[in-house]
């Protein structure tokens, strides 16, 4: 029985790794944003991707906690570290809403001239 759970656990967790290893090896980097998302794009990134991309941080940090001592070992672990925690952080996080590229969207403020 625990074999068996084991077994499913693992092939579970594999999965998963690999899937957010896939999905965030070409994020891009933090830069403004021209883009002009709809409503229903916002919605759907608050209420699906967002979550999905939070759990990939949490999987994320924690494959990174794993991979750390060989990580230090082989002297990438800034690299494990990007690419497994900050990449998904940055993606999550910094990106407006409804937006399909990670950045931040700037608001520019008129000065009033006297």
């Amino acid at each position: 029985m625990t074999r068996k759970l084991t077994r499913v656990l693992t092939t579970v967790l594999k999965t998963v790794m690999v899937a957010s290893l896939l999905s965030f090896s070409v994020i891009s980097h933090a830069n403004t944003l021209k883009e002009s998302p709809s409503a229903l794009a916002m919605a759907t990134d608050a209420l699906i991707v967002r979550p999905v991309l939070l759990a990939t941080t949490v999987v994320g940090s924690a494959v990174y906690l794993v991979s750390l001592p060989f990580s230090l070992l082989g002297g990438n672990s800034a690299e494990a570290g990007e690419v497994l925690v900050a990449g998904p952080a940055k993606a999550t996080f910094t990106r407006c809403l409804g937006c399909t590229r990670s950045g931040r969207k700037h608001d520019t403020v008129e000065q009033p001239t006297n």
